[in-house]
């Protein structure tokens, strides 16, 4: 099949500089070359495409109707050229992104808002998801998932941003439970965990000046899967919860929740961006990463990575 494309373009070609010496030179080919691509087409279809005299060329009512199907094809293959070159190089198109729920709804449609209006010709699909989705079976461009760490080595793993876990409870709470001033003490407390964290009932600590770290288990009562209703059951006074930076800043300065132990640290989480390997991004993937990288770098406590990679 891709022989015979190739003729029809070269037919195309002679009819075009009415001459085999003038196809050859345009396309970079012998002139031989030319006249067995003509008698490959012709031998297959069993038709005479040209008739050929010393002085010139002219098309048979076959070649005449070959012809007009030939310029077809061969604008076909440009109007694609065309299509492929602006998905690669314009913001247009299909862009899937997979997120959680949560960082979708609080901060992926906030840092892609403003974007997202600038550029109409992008058709923006969301996948939210606490579980990971395969970038391949999802078509997704874009993962964004937090987590400690992540290294794998058949996707392109792009840094974003690093977030702290922060350890809160209402003002509520601590007025009127045992005090706490080291992480010893919170065995004597509830932890509202999110069981979507692996181990979440182990709390490791480091201390931020002196050379100290502390790992303990805490007990639980009530538990779940989504940050918001740990959020909620945590300011309305049931335990103390373990959640990233980002989804408290509101309640931290208004003073709903209380950082407990600040002077000592839990693990910090990093935002990644996942994406298919390849050797050039499409354009609208990477102002996308852009676009979030600007966001995130401005929120309060936002520590953005010095360099991706």
């Amino acid at each position: 099949m891709l022989d015979q494309l190739r003729a029809m373009g070269v037919f195309a070609c002679v009819v075009e500089k009415s001459s085999f010496s003038g196809a050859a030179r345009d396309l970079g080919i012998t002139t031989s070359a030319v006249s067995q691509q003509i008698r490959s087409l012709e031998q297959e279809m069993e038709v005479t495409l040209l008739h050929r005299s010393t002085r010139k060329l002219s098309l048979t009512e076959a070649g005449q109707a070959f012809f007009h199907s030939c310029q077809e094809m061969l604008a076909a293959a440009e109007r694609g050229k065309i299509r492929i070159n602006e998905l690669r190089d314009d913001l247009v198109g299909d862009l899937r992104i997979a997120t959680t729920p949560e960082l979708g709804a609080n901060h992926v449609i906030p840092a892609l808002s403003h974007w997202l209006s600038a550029h109409r010709g992008l058709s923006v699909h969301l996948e939210t998801d606490n579980q990971h989705i395969d970038l391949i079976d999802g078509r997704i461009d874009i993962a964004l998932r937090m987590s400690p760490k992540i290294e794998d080595q058949n996707q392109h793993v792009i840094p974003i941003v690093h977030v702290d876990q922060v350890l809160v409870a209402s003002p509520s709470y601590l007025n009127q439970t045992a005090p706490i001033s080291r992480p010893e003490d919170l065995k004597n407390h509830d932890l509202i965990p999110l069981t979507i964290m692996k181990n979440f009932q182990h709390l490791s600590f480091q201390h931020v000046t002196r050379d100290e770290n502390v790992s303990i288990e805490m007990g639980s009562r009530l538990s779940t899967n989504n940050v918001l209703v740990s959020k909620s059951l945590c300011m309305q006074g049931h335990g103390i919860a373990r959640i990233l930076h980002l989804d408290i800043q509101k309640e931290l300065l208004n003073g709903g929740l209380v950082e407990v132990l600040p002077e000592w640290k839990l693990p910090a989480f990093a935002l990644y961006a996942i994406i298919s390997k390849h050797e050039q991004q499409p354009m609208k993937v990477q102002r996308c990463l852009e676009a979030l990288k600007q966001y995130f770098s401005q929120l309060p406590g936002g520590r953005m990575f010095q360099e991706a990679s």
